[in-house]
């Protein structure tokens, strides 16, 4: 009796099977095929890349998601837009790649060729997508890490694919990779601006509408909801470009000359990205010295503001000193001193956004809040535009 011919199912699942366990075999016979890209797409990248996307969709709705006694189950509709557009944005991602794969090919000694940059994205990028599917049962979903086996893929898959030197191997994997990660960032910057425009249509859920109200924890602990909203707001803008840093300059300029006995003898100011700095050195005639640093942390601020919002607190304490940190007034503040070497810090987060910390030797800890009190926050606050 003659055996049936194999389905394109037990294909793919025995490709996957050779190249995760016995890569250095299989890419030589994935160089020597003769498939096109089109049929490597529909036959083996489709099927597998939207694997994380439906598991992810399944995993919340079935199961939802949940720590510390907190649980969820994300609406279903809004899941749904969120698996399409995550595999959309994958497809989207793993196109370019294989231009960026096959761009850099000769420049690393290996030859140009579209076709089998494709392959090489296609086959190394299956441990990245079989680990998608831990998503299914969300308490496993640490291990899509498990993806990572894709960059030894991508190592032992160049020589044979693209006739890069094995000596420069190495290097090719790690500028692909570093290329691939920012990509991943452009890709989540445009997840998060599409999943902005389908709840303004209305599609996952109103932009008009405000959450109110708190959660408990089993520890009695509140958690704030509105201002978890609203700082995840914050750092959406600050992803859009909406949020610009204050200057250094202006940051500078709240640099107090002196702070009771203490002199400022130098000061410096940078900007970069999405934040800015700018700090003063200050001593005094005893010896003591400390820098007064205040930082426009922009939308990184909105972490300290979710922090503020779950009341975060840890305390430590020993013989030489403390360091504690937690919410006062509504702002997260952190102080630690050590005793042996007369030194230690002082911050405070203000408006979930700049950061004013004193660091350095001083006679005690009381200097290092004053340091921070002299900076005028009503003056900070107002430089934002």
């Amino acid at each position: 009796m003659a055996s049936n011919p194999p389905t394109m199912t037990s294909s793919i699942i025995a490709r996957a099977k050779a190249i995760l366990l016995k890569p250095l075999e299989e890419w030589p016979k994935i160089a020597g095929e003769e498939t096109t890209t089109r049929e490597v797409f529909m036959h083996y990248v489709l099927p597998l890349a939207v694997l994380a996307p439906v598991a992810g969709f399944i995993g919340g709705q079935v199961f939802g998601y949940g720590a510390l006694g907190f649980h969820f189950r994300p609406p279903f509709v809004s899941s749904l837009i969120g698996a399409v557009v995550a595999f959309v944005l994958a497809i989207v991602s793993f196109f370019i790649l294989t231009l960026i794969a096959d761009f850099l090919a000769p420049k690393f000694g290996g030859e140009h060729s579209n076709e089998r940059s494709f392959k090489l994205v296609a086959y190394s990028t299956t441990a990245v997508w079989v680990a998608g599917l831990f998503a299914l049962f969300p308490p496993l979903s640490l291990l899509t890490v498990l993806g990572l086996y894709s960059l030894y893929l991508i190592y032992t898959g160049v020589t044979p694919m693209l006739g890069v030197p094995k000596d420069k191997a190495l290097g090719y994997t790690a500028v692909l990779v570093l290329c691939g990660l920012v990509l991943n960032f452009v890709v989540a910057g445009l997840s998060m601006a599409n999943m902005s425009v389908l709840g303004g249509m209305g599609l996952i859920g109103n932009s008009s509408t405000e959450t109110s109200g708190t959660v408990s924890l089993p520890d009695g602990t509140k958690v704030d909801t509105v201002k978890i909203e609203q700082f995840g707001k914050e750092m959406e803008q600050a992803a859009n470009g909406k949020r610009p840093p204050v200057a250094p300059a202006k940051l500078q300029a709240l640099l107090p000359a002196s702070i009771g006995g203490f002199t400022r003898s130098a000061t410096s100011s940078t900007g970069m990205g999405m934040a800015s700095n700018a700090e003063g050195t200050y001593s005094d005639t005893s010896g003591h010295s400390y820098r007064l640093k205040i930082t426009d942390m922009s939308a990184i601020g909105a972490i300290a503001g979710i922090g503020a919002a779950m009341g975060v607190e840890q305390n430590s304490e020993d013989a030489n000193g403390y360091e504690k940190t937690g919410v006062v007034d509504g702002k997260m503040q952190s102080e630690a001193w050590h005793k042996d070497s007369n030194s230690g810090k002082f911050s405070v987060v203000v408006g979930n956004r700049f950061s004013i910390e004193a660091d350095g030797s001083a006679g005690s800890v009381d200097d290092l809040k004053a340091a921070v009190a002299s900076v005028d926050q009503g003056a900070l606050a107002g430089l934002v535009e």
